[in-house]
């Protein structure tokens, strides 16, 4: 195998169906979601309140014991309207957010519904940074961050 071979290209499709446990934290958060209740954890150095919760802190690497509930309205930190279709997500447009909910010191990626996004200069005058956002519950919970069904503008 002294010269240049060209790469021989295997096409195929995986498809890896799979469960795990989701650990002491986050299930305590996913219970927390089917109650209605968004729930945090505060570092004990730091006092930020750390949302989606884990179990330690990335900067004073210590462990997270002290849970909090965070309000259900929030800011909006960052967003990207997609037009393109990916596996497992909504049908194109739609716009995924980063919100930092009232009482949290990072933010939470999800959905933003009922906002125009097929037009694109509507689209700049209703999804802003910074502009205030609320949960929309599922009418059925069953312990997932899709118990929260998206965000929308605060009227």
């Amino acid at each position: 195998m002294t010269q240049e071979e060209e790469t021989i290209i295997v096409p195929g499709r995986w498809d890896l169906p799979f469960r795990h446990t989701a650990g002491r934290v986050v299930s305590h958060f996913f219970h927390g979601l089917k109650e209605k209740r968004i729930l945090a954890l505060r570092c004990p150095r730091c006092q930020r309140v750390l949302m989606p919760p884990r179990p330690f802190c990335e900067r004073c690497f210590l462990p997270l014991e002290e849970w909090v509930e965070v309000g259900q309205q929030g800011t909006l930190e960052a967003f990207t309207v997609c037009y393109a279709r990916f596996t497992g997500l909504p049908d194109p447009p739609y716009c995924l957010i980063f919100v930092k909910l009232d009482g949290a010191d990072t933010a939470l990626q999800h959905l933003l519904r009922e906002v125009e996004l097929e037009d694109v200069e509507r689209m700049k005058e209703a999804v802003r940074i910074g502009m205030r956002v609320e949960v929309v519950w599922r009418d059925e919970r069953e312990g997932g961050i899709q118990d929260i069904k998206y965000f929308r503008p605060v009227a």
